[in-house]
């Protein structure tokens, strides 16, 4: 008998489903080493080549981006193996097609994906070291992880800001906009690198800004790009809790962190304590149904895996360590809001990838 049919004698297994669900896996290893391979060939310019000239042969893409070309011939029929990019057998030419390369190249559009494989190699790279946290009951924070963690969060969450803070969340809130418009003080807690702050302040250059981050890093890197943006006179930020905030804020925002942090509750009541009493909080959190099986889908197994490498470990990492995970759901926040003393809520906007919630006292 062979190994795959040691199966208990009580246990009846179908045999197709069997081998089913084992190339189901064999797809899922490829899935996951092709994630390393996009970093690769985002990295080498490898996509960007394909962009701009159009069907390439390995030879070709290698001698334009300057690498051997036997890692560009095993790149490209990977690629090709996964539908990234299509095959023409007469030519040996490889094509990368135009939806492809607006998801691959083009930085500017809500369907860019860099970032998000290089935020899921970045995690995968620090598995062994949630795998220990796990077992001794720690956490692990989010300042511990690799630079592609960092970065690849801001590159991927970056462009559906771009696409949708300004345009369509804001607009959403009740009376927010004008507010804006005429001059209110603002506050970002959880900035990361200060994408979301700087879009604002880019768009309301009558209202002040200040974004707040408990990791120093990103702090710093948050500075230099309000520098760049010319926005550095209306916008500072602070290395902080975002329990230790404090001001009489107009507009208080917090985009996919509230899951993240150790006391979401004890932020909230702060936030509460600060805010106006006529001020609004805007959270944006990731897409998520209140029950698990609203999220067993492609966005939420994605959410659920980031939550499992990233979020929750950072929430255990903190003071609390509340653990409401990336998939938390409407309910979970309502309840936090409400624990802390807000009084309205409500789902202002969607997008496939993000829920946006007013809260206000």
């Amino acid at each position: 008998m062979s190994t795959i049919d040691q199966t208990p004698a009580s246990t009846a297994v179908d045999p197709d489903k069997l081998m089913a669900f084992v190339f189901r896996a064999v797809e899922e290893v490829g899935a996951g080493l092709n994630g390393a391979l996009v970093v690769m060939g985002d990295q080498l310019g490898y996509y960007r080549s394909l962009a701009d000239h159009g069907p390439t042969t390995a030879a070709e893409l290698a001698e334009r981006t300057g690498t051997e070309p036997h890692y560009a011939r095993e790149w490209l029929n990977c690629q090709a193996a996964g539908a990234y990019v299509t095959y023409d057998p007469d030519t040996g030419r490889y094509t990368l097609p135009p939806e492809q390369a607006v998801a691959m190249t083009d930085s500017e559009s809500p369907a860019y994906l860099p970032g998000l494989f290089q935020t899921a190699h970045g995690s995968i790279r620090d598995a062994h070291l949630i795998v220990e946290a796990a077992r001794n009951g720690d956490g692990f924070g989010w300042g511990e992880h690799n630079g592609d963690v960092h970065v690849g969060c801001e590159r991927f969450f970056r462009p559906g800001y771009v696409a949708n803070l300004v345009g369509a969340w804001l607009p959403a809130l009740e009376g927010v906009v004008p507010r804006l418009e005429a001059g209110a003080t603002v506050a970002d807690i959880g900035c990361g690198h200060g994408a979301s702050t700087i879009l604002m302040a880019q768009a309301f250059p009558r209202s002040s800004f200040v974004g707040s981050d408990y990791h120093a890093g990103s702090i710093e890197t948050a500075r230099s790009r309000a520098e760049d943006a010319g926005v550095g006179d209306r916008v500072s930020f602070v290395t902080d809790d975002a329990r230790a905030v404090d001001g009489g804020f107009d507009l208080v925002t917090t985009f996919d962190c509230l899951h993240d942090m150790g006391d979401p509750v004890g932020a909230a009541r702060n936030i509460r304590r600060t805010i106006k009493d006529d001020g609004t909080w805007m959270i944006v959190e990731p897409a998520a149904g209140d029950h698990v099986e609203d999220n067993l889908n492609p966005v939420g197994r994605a959410y659920y895996g980031f939550s499992t490498l990233l979020c929750t470990p950072s929430s255990l990492a903190q003071d609390v360590g509340l653990g409401l995970g990336a998939q938390a759901g409407p309910a979970r926040i309502r309840d936090v809001v409400t624990t802390a003393g807000f009084t309205q809520f409500r789902v202002a906007a969607e997008t496939p990838f993000n829920k946006v919630y007013e809260v206000r006292p």
